[in-house]
């Protein structure tokens, strides 16, 4: 085989290492404040009970086929049907994890000639669902509900006669703000619209219950809400809530459901366990937003930022370098924070994202804003 079929490849990687944007795999190393194990389940010693007694009664650790095959596990069932109670829905399907179920619902529910308005600054996993889709789509400016209807009546001006369906986060990733989803359900109901909203970082941390910041809105035949097992849940996988017949419809249509290999059943299983900790231990969200509120003080304090009021705390830095620099002077000093970079967020945007989570405390969240404080006025400036 001929070297010069990589060349071109080679160069691609080349140009992104020049616009300092080229990525690379890299282990944890000293304190966590990047990771989205909000509640610390994933190495929890509750969790790995839960999943060895699954090993230990006979769950098999992978599906073996897609769920219309012979895929659908006793495990699957039970915990869509547990879900569903505990997040007030009447129905759940469980996906292999949260850019599946994005694709899914994304690119098989809105139809030819319905509009998607969509944020800004939704996840790549949307995009490319809208992308894979059928109806047209346009973005608005990010947390403006007032642009959102004033992109459906300019469509319904233009003869647009589809469904208008809205996509949102509840909590935004790489920003840390809240949506206005009050607002954005009541536009839904006036226009005979869905609302789709990704709860990603809300699941687990937020909302009655850790239910997420759609608990109030979850159940209505119009709202669609995907909660991701992978963050503050420790596990693997995402949930979609819906009515029934959304669900079905997601069985037979739904590409990214049908073809693909069922999720582990020892996942779900974990799952399981999670959403019961969930119920059972509230102490560890009130031990979280302890600690988020001391951190958002912090930032107020030595660096003075606002902060976010969140578990996500992004500093945004601006030039691609600098901020790499930083990102790896943190981690010298024994803080495991990462740089993004674009294209994930908007040029000239790029920044350091800081989580909370209980796997650090006030000690460990005040030596950390320390330092930070002390690269961004000396060396890394």
């Amino acid at each position: 085989m001929s070297a010069g079929l990589l060349d071109l490849y080679d160069v691609k990687l080349q140009k992104l290492r020049q616009r300092g944007r080229q990525r690379e795999l890299s282990r944890d190393i000293g304190s966590d404040f990047t990771s989205n194990d909000y509640l610390g389940l994933a190495s929890s010693p509750r969790m790995r009970a839960a999943v060895i007694a699954a090993l230990e009664r006979g769950v098999p650790v992978g599906a073996g086929g897609s769920r219309l095959l012979r895929g659908n596990h006793a495990e699957h069932e039970m915990l869509e049907e547990e879900a569903a109670a505990f997040f007030g829905c009447e129905r759940m399907l469980y996906f292999g994890g949260g850019y599946a179920a994005n694709l899914a619902i994304l690119s098989t529910l809105p139809q030819r000639g319905d509009l998607i308005v969509h944020d800004a600054l939704v996840h790549a996993s949307a995009h490319d669902g809208i992308g894979a889709g059928r109806a047209a789509a346009v973005s608005v400016v990010h947390n403006d509900a007032a642009a959102v209807e004033d992109a459906i009546r300019s469509w319904r001006r233009s003869g647009g006669k589809g469904v208008p369906w809205i996509v949102a986060e509840s909590l935004y990733s790489m920003d840390g703000d809240r949506a206005p989803l009050g607002d954005l359900v009541e536009i839904a109901d006036r226009n005979e619209g869905f609302l789709y909203i990704d709860e990603a970082h809300g699941t687990g941390v937020h909302g009655k219950g850790g239910r997420g910041y759609a608990a109030d809105l979850e159940g209505r035949d119009n709202v669609i809400v995907l909660h991701t097992c992978g963050k503050a849940l420790g596990a693997a996988g995402a949930l979609v809530g819906a009515s029934r017949t959304i669900c079905d419809y997601l069985v037979n249509r739904a590409r990214a459901f049908i073809y693909a290999t069922a999720p582990s059943p020892l996942q779900a299983a974990g799952v399981r366990e999670a959403l019961a900790i969930l119920a059972d231990e509230p102490q560890r969200r009130e031990t979280l937003h302890n600690l988020v509120a001391f951190a958002n003080s912090q930032f107020a304090e030595r660096l003075g930022l606002a902060g976010t009021g969140t578990q996500i705390l992004p500093v945004i830095i601006g030039e691609n370098g600098r901020t790499m620099l930083v990102a790896e002077r943190m981690r010298a000093s024994g803080f495991d924070i990462r740089a993004i970079r674009p294209p994930t967020v908007p040029a000239g945007t790029a920044r350091l994202r800081i989580t909370i989570t209980t796997n650090v405390d006030r000690p460990t969240i005040a030596a950390m804003v320390d330092r930070l404080a002390e690269l961004l006025t000396t060396e890394a400036s």
